[in-house]
């Protein structure tokens, strides 16, 4: 079995590329959701994280996303503390869910498998790619939200010229060339 990362950055791409393959009946593991998930119900977690950022951190038991979103978007050392907590317990998790599967390919979604150095227990990555423009564009409508909060965001995550340098393969969502053809040449070249 060969263990594949899909990243990019926001408003790349990822979770479409994800669901295609999904509909190809690859398992695809998200670890963006799995981050929430644990967030939300791991106790241990949730006590750290009062903890470090004080009750408002959570609403009526559930995250408060634009409360956390907040501090680490503008405070390095608090998404570092955050990282170190949540991202050793998704790769556990991604770990159990890949050894539970059948296929030759197991995919795990995320955005910041370069940074968080996931990529380094992966067997291969696929950078899924678009231009800066059109991100924008999509994570504005898709969000709800202004220019300068999705380009904060952005500044936050590394350019594509840096994550293509380590990725294996490259899928650019530009609207130009299919989806499924640059897709399912990757799959030709991994299996």
């Amino acid at each position: 079995m060969l263990k594949i990362g899909i990243t990019g950055g926001i408003g790349s791409g990822k979770s479409l590329v994800s669901k295609i393959l999904q509909s190809m009946n690859f398992p695809v593991f998200n670890s963006d959701l799995e981050a929430r998930k644990i967030l939300t119900e791991n106790a241990a977690i949730r006590e750290e994280l009062i903890l470090l950022f004080g009750e408002e951190v959570y609403t009526n038991k559930e995250l408060n996303k634009g409360f956390l979103a907040n501090i680490i978007f503008n405070d390095e050392v608090a998404l570092t503390k955050i990282n170190t907590i949540v991202h050793p317990q998704v790769r556990q998790a991604f770990r159990e869910f890949a050894k539970v599967q059948s296929s030759k390919l197991v995919f795990n979604e995320a955005a910041i498998i370069f940074e968080s150095g996931g990529h380094q227990q992966l067997d291969k990555t696929i950078l899924i790619s678009a231009p800066e423009a059109l991100r924008l564009e999509r994570v504005m409508k898709r969000d709800n939200s202004t220019k300068e909060q999705v380009l904060a965001r952005m500044n936050k995550q590394w350019s594509d010229e840096k994550k293509r340098a380590l990725a294996d393969f490259e899928i650019v969502n530009d609207g130009q060339e299919p989806l499924v053809n640059q897709i399912e040449e990757v799959l030709m070249q991994l299996v």
